[in-house]
């Protein structure tokens, strides 16, 4: 397995994440923190202040999205790098050899009057 294929499933474990904290949140300020109480003040499951908490697990999860992103671009361009080299060794590469006939006929002159088609038949 190559890194990049790790960085992949990095990354849709990462996205995976990211969309259901999206979708636990609610945009008009309600969604998960306001079901467990509605004010940030109270400890309900042992997080306080869910909101918060999905707040900054949105952030970090889209920054570490970014980070993998980046980096999985870079494994790439170094995958193919050492894919361009093994190609560019001569080593392994046999060479074809450059072939001329044995005799090179010559020019028949074209006769006067005669058109191009009958010099050929």
């Amino acid at each position: 397995m190559s890194t990049f294929s790790i960085f992949l499933i990095l990354i849709i474990i990462v996205c995976l994440l990211l969309m259901l904290v999206v979708m636990v949140q609610n945009p008009k300020g309600g969604g998960l923190s306001s079901s467990f109480g509605g004010s940030g003040n109270q400890v309900v499951g042992g997080v306080k202040k869910t909101g918060d908490f999905l707040d900054k697990s949105t952030w970090t999860l889209a920054s570490i999205l970014i980070v993998l992103i980046l980096l999985s671009n870079v494994a790439l361009k170094s995958n193919f790098q050492e894919a361009e080299s093994k190609l560019l060794q001569q080593d392994g590469v046999e060479s074809v050899p450059e072939t001329l006939p044995d005799e090179i006929p010559e020019e028949v002159p074209a006769q006067e009057g005669a058109s191009p088609i009958d010099t050929l038949q």
